[in-house]
């Protein structure tokens, strides 16, 4: 439970199924962001079941934080959401709830489970399956996404007829240890590191604050006047250089190298196979193929149409139809 609409109105749905529930908080930031500690604690109240308060803060710095912090000075745009469901809460969160003798963790997670398959959620512009591609079969069994088959509009109504206190709660941010923005946390943690900044033709055209500051494919924030604007293109971090194009299509690429795979099954389906893939969050899936070449051994995803902005240290997640086959790291 973190104090949120959404596992709210997931733990109302387990109580009213019939089922023994009890409202579990991680604490996971290292400083304190709000109430929502308080906010669980009385929305636990309300629906008469036990609380528990769980201190992860030592283990959430230590796998999620040091990682973002690294993966950016790595020169790489890290998804710190994707390892945090894997490590924390589908990871120690569920090791804990095991040892208290409970079958199942129920989140506020929009996705659904349905015969040991990783469905998208009802609500496809809340679908969250985006961030659940390092689960596995002995970890789904244990798991429930109550609000899976609802649409936001409807988990809002639920919460109305719960008569939960969390109808004025703003949406949760994307990365929630990062109060402002990205790049106050970095500055924050990582300092400046100045360096060139050229354009396709080798110009030094400006200078940038450090490579981590930028991520591919990004527009705003490189503060080079010109006639046309500037994306970043590539960070060479060795040279400490930022390399800017005014063209979009430089941008633009079918082919894509992943590493880290991990299928939802366990095991590798037979390839070449033909899937839907998302290359970031917030965009559309796309036709693509995965092949393993024969003389690298590494997995490629070739699409049909050109992708904006692929980024490595970002994930790529394989769709049939509406259930989650997996996904990767890009490269």
């Amino acid at each position: 439970m973190s104090g949120g609409v959404d596992s709210s109105v997931a733990a109302a749905l387990v109580k009213e199924s019939g089922a023994e529930t009890v409202g579990v908080f991680m604490r996971i930031y290292p400083d304190s962001l709000g109430g929502s500690e308080k906010r669980a604690q009385k929305i636990a109240q309300v629906l008469n079941i036990p609380f528990f308060i769980l201190d992860l803060r030592k283990e959430f710095k230590e796998k999620i934080i040091n990682y973002f912090l690294k993966e950016y000075k790595r020169g790489e745009t890290p998804n710190p959401c994707v390892l945090c469901n894997k490590e924390i809460k589908f990871g120690l969160l569920l090791k804990q709830v095991k040892k208290m003798k409970a079958e199942f963790l129920a989140t506020g997670h929009y996705a659904r489970v349905q015969a040991q398959k990783l469905l998208k959620a009802k609500d496809k512009e809340k679908d969250q399956t985006y961030f659940l591609w390092q689960l596995e079969q002995k970890k789904l069994k244990h798991i429930l996404f109550p609000v899976g088959g609802y649409t936001k509009k409807q988990v809002r109504n639920l919460a109305k007829e719960f008569k939960l206190p969390v109808l004025d709660i703003p949406e949760s941010q994307e990365v929630c240890f990062i109060k402002n923005t990205c790049n106050d946390f970095l500055l924050k943690h990582l300092k400046k590191n100045p360096g060139d900044i050229i354009n396709t033709k080798g110009k030094v055209i400006g200078q940038h604050n450090g490579l981590w500051f930028y991520t591919i494919g990004q527009r705003k924030g490189i503060n080079i006047s010109g006639k046309k604007p500037l994306y970043v293109l590539e960070k060479n971090i060795k040279k400490n250089i930022l390399i800017v194009t005014e063209s979009k299509k430089d941008l633009e690429s079918k082919e894509l190298i992943v590493k880290d795979i991990n299928w939802i099954f366990g095991k590798a389906p037979k390839l070449p196979l033909d899937i839907m893939a998302k290359v970031r969050y917030r965009t559309c899936s796309s036709r693509a193929k995965i092949i393993k070449d024969a003389k690298t051994k590494k997995y490629k995803v070739v699409f049909d149409k050109s992708q904006r902005a692929i980024t490595s240290g970002q994930s790529i997640v394989f769709y049939k139809g509406g259930e989650l086959l997996g996904g990767g790291i890009i490269l």
